[in-house]
């Protein structure tokens, strides 16, 4: 039977190409996701990660004597490499984005062997997204999942799972790819509902090693949908007689989405406007090298904390991870190939076709992906290219709808919709339909969670804008926004410190002031949302004052109290911006009771009703001196694995836990258990809020951090570290 082993623990690293004949003491012990290099979490300088640097592992593996295929699979690799099993060279790869296997069965020795990868880091111009400027980072190493596969020698190579017919009467098409094929080979297709309960089973005969297999008379489905994620298991078994060889299991949800030629995405026949942000696979610190837990929190965040409902992986597939999350979590996917505005030569377009069929292959199975990107961002027309490209996805994937992402409206429109970067900061007519804005905002308004507060303010209001015309426009399907979070970028774009601060959340997944817009049109049902965007001080905006108070909520109606001076109560600014389900409210005539002059300035009180009632208050201080320091984890247990992280957040704050986004404290952390901390301490504070990361080491037991200001004490996080499984 088939056996995937983790293949993440134990490896060694050192930060340059040695001889294969080097002795393990020029090396140091790592595990897997792995950056070549960490950095600060900002003023980055890519020059920095670009070498070659070599990777080996040492293992145990007794010989398959049964024919059985022994594979080691790389889910990623950034940018290129070339894999040495026991000192002879077995494979080349070149591309970051996508993973590779390769067949050890006839290089593997029983007993021990040595894997020793040379990594490729170096920014190569004949490796897709290069050739020319590229406004991201891409870092390097071994920075995602490695397997080793024990195989059958007949197995299943490739389950491609279609629900077809979902609202009328619904039926699979299961293709299905086999490594071997002989006469007398039957597969058994299994439906499993989310508890894993047997629907439906059928045997059938294969008649060659590519068949499709159709599974009718199902029992009443469970759509998958935003709102009700509901996942299926549709489990392949390999038969030869009645001796089971082989077993997959494959994940999907029964759903039908479609961006209909008259305009609109429809979502099991639904109507469903599109509200999303686009999201680069980097993170401070650790560049892409992120583990499962950091990669899922990212989809949670986008899901749950910003409220939308589709992402765009720009501009490269991303980590398996995040997709699984995605498919759990009920947020929708236009995932696309790597590149970003140039096109190379027919070697450098033959590997972007490889990637593309690699990612489709990878990821057709998950039912939150629902356009693929067949067009690099923002290039020029190609249309020979383009249509390859094209065609190439009709042809793996016949149900999914392709888009090509472009910023000037004269592209040509080869694809199914037409992916458009809108940045006139308005809404431009759409030229064809169906029509989806892929990016808004971002380099047209970047902001830091320390600037003044008019350029937070409009910042925010820009994202609001956009959003409410792009509701009220019947031919645009959505608009997702540029950007979920900032990131590293190259010297010829960002600001002075290499970083784009394009996001509506920091570089830490932490909130700007446009993050509360997002949150607020969250239904109030889930959770009632109200925040206040200002600093709440006389001198932070232009002329002073604060006239008008702008509030981002989902309630009903706002109360405004002024130290003991109760303003009044106020409704959503529906006026300006009617097609948002919850528009913000701004409220004028403020400076009646804090100007200029006054003897006093009074702290602010705000409190949301839903329906007459009292749901959700924020009070802000007037003071807006430090007085404390919190801590806050993004989980509460770790995994002794050697590479699990938690994010430790930490904020000064006014007296009601509002970040002070002038606060300059130097944070200093200690650590005691078995783990370790990744970033910088101390800390400098820049803007209220930092982060950093705690990795669990691989012993079971407590680690506690302890962070220290001289100003402001102490405080300490526990977490729980368990055992991997």
């Amino acid at each position: 039977m088939r056996k995937e082993l983790l293949f993440n623990q134990n490896w060694l690293f050192v930060d340059r190409k040695v001889p294969i004949s080097t002795e393990d003491d020029q090396f140091q012990p790592i595990d897997l996701p792995h950056s070549n290099k960490l950095f600060k979490h900002h003023n980055i300088d890519n020059q920095a990660y670009q070498f070659v640097s070599t990777y080996r592992k040492h293992f145990e593996i007794q010989k398959p004597g049964d024919g059985s295929q022994v594979v080691l699979q790389f889910d990623g690799v950034m940018l290129a490499c070339e894999v040495f099993l026991n000192k002879v060279e077995v494979y080349q790869h070149k591309g970051g984005f996508i993973g590779f296997e390769i067949d050890l069965t006839n290089s593997i020795l029983e007993g021990h062997n040595t894997l020793d990868v040379y990594v490729d880091s170096n920014e190569r111009k004949d490796i897709p997204p290069f050739g020319h400027l590229v406004d991201y980072l891409t870092y390097g190493g071994i920075y995602r999942d490695v397997w080793l596969k024990i195989l059958p020698y007949q197995h299943v190579r490739n389950v491609f799972v279609q629900p077809r017919q979902v609202l009328i009467d619904p039926f699979l098409e299961i293709k299905l790819e086999l490594h071997t094929f002989e006469a007398g080979y039957q597969v058994r297709t299994r439906l499993l509902d989310a508890e894993f309960n047997l629907l439906v089973e059928k045997n059938t005969a294969l008649a060659n090693a590519r068949q499709t297999v159709i599974l009718k008379d199902l029992p009443a489905i469970h759509v998958w949908d935003v709102d009700d994620p509901y996942l299926y298991t549709l489990e392949t078994i390999l038969l030869v007689g009645e001796q089971e060889m082989d077993r997959v299991s494959s994940r999907f949800g029964f759903r039908e989405a479609e961006f209909r030629k008259e305009g609109g995405f429809f979502l099991n026949g639904e109507h469903l406007k599109l509200t999303g942000l686009n999201r680069h696979q980097t993170y401070p610190y650790i560049g892409a090298a992120a583990p499962a837990r950091l990669q899922r929190q990212d989809a949670d965040t986008i899901k749950y904390e910003l409220g939308c409902n589709v992402v765009r992986t720009s501009h490269y597939p991303q980590s398996p991870h995040f997709l699984n999350r995605c498919d759990e979590i009920g947020l929708l996917v236009f995932e696309e190939i790597a590149g970003w505005q140039h096109i190379g030569d027919e070697d450098w377009k033959q590997l972007v076709l490889d990637e593309l069929q690699a990612m489709i292959e990878r990821d057709y199975n998950h039912p939150s992906i629902i356009l693929w990107g067949v067009r690099v961002n923002e290039s020029p027309d190609d249309d020979t290219f383009y249509t390859r490209t094209n065609a190439l996805a009709h042809q793996l994937d016949p149900v999914r709808q392709t888009g090509g992402v472009r910023c000037f409206l004269g592209s040509h429109f080869l694809e199914d919709v037409y992916t458009y970067n809108d940045f006139s900061n308005t809404v431009v007519e759409p030229p064809h339909k169906p029509y989806l804005i892929t990016e808004y905002a971002g380099h047209m308004f970047p902001a830091k969670v320390w600037d003044g507060e008019d350029r937070l303010i409009e910042h925010a209001l820009l994202h609001t804008k956009i959003q409410n015309l792009q509701r009220g426009h019947p031919d645009i399907s959505g608009a997702i926004g540029w950007c979920a979070f900032d990131y590293g970028t190259h010297i010829e774009f960002g600001s002075g410190d290499r970083i784009c601060y394009h996001g509506v959340m920091d570089i830490f997944r932490l909130p700007k002031w446009a993050a509360y817009f997002y949150q607020s049109q969250i239904s109030p049902k889930d959770k009632p949302v109200l925040k206040a965007v200002t600093h709440w001080t006389m001198g932070d905006r232009s002329g002073g004052g604060n006239n008008p108070l702008t509030v981002f909520s989902n309630c009903d109606e706002v109360e405004v109290i002024i130290g003991e001076i109760n303003v009044g109560k106020f409704k959503p600014d529906a006026e300006n911006y009617p097609h948002l389900q919850h528009p913000p409210f701004v409220i004028y005539g403020l400076n009646e009771f804090s100007a200029w002059g006054q003897r006093r300035f009074y702290d602010l009180r705000l409190v949301g009703y839903l329906d007459g009632k009292p749901v959700i208050e924020q009070n802000i201080s007037s003071n807006k001196l430090p007085k404390k320091m919190l801590l806050k984890t993004s989980t509460a247990e770790l995994l002794a694995d050697g590479s699990d992280m938690a994010q430790i957040s930490f904020f000064i704050t006014d007296e009601f836990d509002n970040p002070l986004p002038y606060a300059r404290n130097i944070i200093h952390f200690e650590l005691d258990g078995e783990g370790q901390i990744i970033g910088e301490n101390p800390f400098p504070m820049m803007g209220g809020q930092g982060a950093v990361y705690l990795k669990a080491g691989k012993v079971p037991g407590v680690i506690t951090i302890t962070a220290r200001t001289p100003e402001l004490g102490e405080q300490k996080i526990t977490l729980k570290v368990i055992n991997a499984a």
